[in-house]
């Protein structure tokens, strides 16, 4: 049995170009649509949860395309990591990060998606963050589309649906593999590919007021998705001989409500239309079985080529990786109690605590989670995502988030027993290693971090940054390999 981690585990952090950059005019970068989300500090944290909150509407993106108003726009601001990614990459290598996970702005290098030639000073500012990582010897994994797709993709093309994005996108991740072939040591082309379907503006770029077949549009966006991943897949093999290209998706580990054979029944669905639909695809390179009822069902009909098939089946991923953050129950019943989970709301686990923003914390579904995707592809797996979101609040020059050590502690504990269970795991990095933007509530003070940042919702602050109590817990887990969680 094996005993631990292995030696050569990839502790790490995580962030999202969108989320943490800030600079969001400057530099030759282009709006994109995470620019466009915008937050109202009116509302309740009931009404911040609620999916009319969440949803992008025609008139919302309209208001954003001509406002420069940046504190109605958190994602304009983010972390200001743009000018100071130098001390952030610092305090990341005081920690003892082995990796850090992070994505590229398609915006920052295409500005409209579509331009014939790059922006050299997007490049320039990728090249330095990644020569800033490799001088402390941190590895770094680079997720290429991380929601955030240049404006003008939407307007002109109207976004993922439109086939055309597959040949804008190969465009782009070629100019990556040519500009950092080698500076990234993982590859991911999409984040969490399954928020095309839970949430399709951030996933797909689509505004639904415009589709007149929401479904079919949803998931033609997904099979370009699915195409343009392969082909990456494909490039990056070709052009990066060796190079490591995964798939990810965000893991909703479910269960079944009651021995009922309905609520096992809806078990089997749940997992199959959130989860192992998408990594089924990019990880064995087909369409499952199970989906042709499904999409029978819900009247879509795909437009996929022999060729399109083909390229699927020839250009599997080489890793899974997933975020997970809560988990969720599969019943036939239509009144059970739902609770709210970032950019989903599911049935609630009467067995587990909740966050503040309704989160269920459960260690053991991502042992769960482990060992089925490891049992189902035999594929090295990565976590990409896993954190608690929280109000922290600085004492005396001091964050002491105990709640967020506890909540790490029982997730990395499961982590190692699934190891022990014969997962082949080979590395984690916890989401918002640095306070950032929430992407769900479209906020600063829902915080991940163990580094604190000091900014409100509106951008106001000095934007300083300051370690947590988590922060020295974490270099000390790092430290000793996982093995001093106390």
């Amino acid at each position: 049995m094996r005993q631990g981690f292995p030696k050569d585990f990839l502790w790490g952090g995580a962030t999202a170009a969108s989320q943490v950059e800030g600079g969001w005019d400057e530099g030759g970068k282009g709006l994109d649509t995470q620019d466009c989300r915008p937050q109202f500090a009116n509302l309740t944290r009931e009404q911040k949860n609620s999916w009319e909150y969440k949803q992008m509407t025609n008139q919302k993106f309209a208001d954003a395309l001509v406002s420069r108003e940046t504190s109605i726009y958190p994602f304009r601001f983010g972390s200001d990591h743009y000018h100071r990614y130098k001390e952030d990459i610092a305090l990341f290598a005081e920690m003892g990060m082995k990796i850090y996970r992070m994505s590229i702005s398609w915006a920052r290098i295409y500005p409209n998606g579509d331009d014939e030639k790059p922006n050299e000073e997007g490049i320039r500012f990728y090249k330095n963050i990644f020569e800033e990582c490799h001088k402390y010897g941190i590895k770094v994994f680079v997720t290429m589309l991380h929601y955030a797709v240049p404006v003008h993709l939407v307007e002109a093309y109207g976004g993922w649906k439109n086939r055309k994005l597959i040949d804008f996108y190969l465009k782009y991740a070629k100019t990556l593999f040519e500009n950092f072939k080698d500076d990234v040591d993982y590859w991911l082309p999409f984040n969490e590919m399954n928020a095309g379907r839970f949430n399709p503006y951030n996933g797909v770029a689509l505004i639904k007021e415009r589709e007149e077949n929401y479904d079919q549009s949803v998931h033609q966006a997904l099979h370009h998705q699915f195409v343009a991943n392969a082909l990456t897949v494909k490039l990056a093999h070709e052009m990066m001989p060796g190079s490591q290209i995964g798939c990810m998706i965000a893991r909703f580990c479910h269960y079944g409500a009651t021995c009922n054979p309905a609520d096992q029944l809806t078990l089997m669905h749940d997992e199959q239309y959130t989860n192992w639909y998408y990594t089924d695809v990019m990880a064995r390179g087909f369409y499952p079985e199970y989906m042709e009822r499904y999409f029978e069902k819900k009247n879509i009909h795909l437009e996929i080529t022999e060729e399109d098939r083909k390229v699927l089946m020839e250009n599997p991923v080489d890793f899974v990786s997933f975020s997970y953050y809560f988990t969720q129950v599969s019943t036939a019943s239509e009144n059970w109690e739902k609770t709210d989970g970032n950019l989903v709301v599911g049935n609630k686990n009467p067995y587990l605590p909740s966050s503040e923003w309704g989160w269920q914390s459960d260690a053991t579904g991502l042992r769960i989670t482990l060992n089925q995707l490891y049992d189902r592809y035999h594929k090295p797996l990565f976590i990409a995502e896993n954190g608690l979101g929280a109000v922290d609040r600085v004492v005396d020059g001091k964050v002491h988030d105990d709640y967020r050590i506890g909540y790490l502690r029982d997730h990395i504990q499961a982590m190692k027993d699934a190891v022990e269970d014969g997962v082949d795991l080979f590395g984690y990095t916890m989401w918002g290693i640095i306070d950032l933007v929430s992407c769900g509530s479209i906020e600063m003070s829902k915080r991940y971090g163990v580094i604190y940042v000091d900014a409100d919702d509106q951008g106001n602050g000095t934007f300083d940054r300051l370690r947590k109590d988590s922060f020295y817990w974490y270099k000390k887990c790092i430290e000793t390999n996982g093995e001093d969680l106390g």
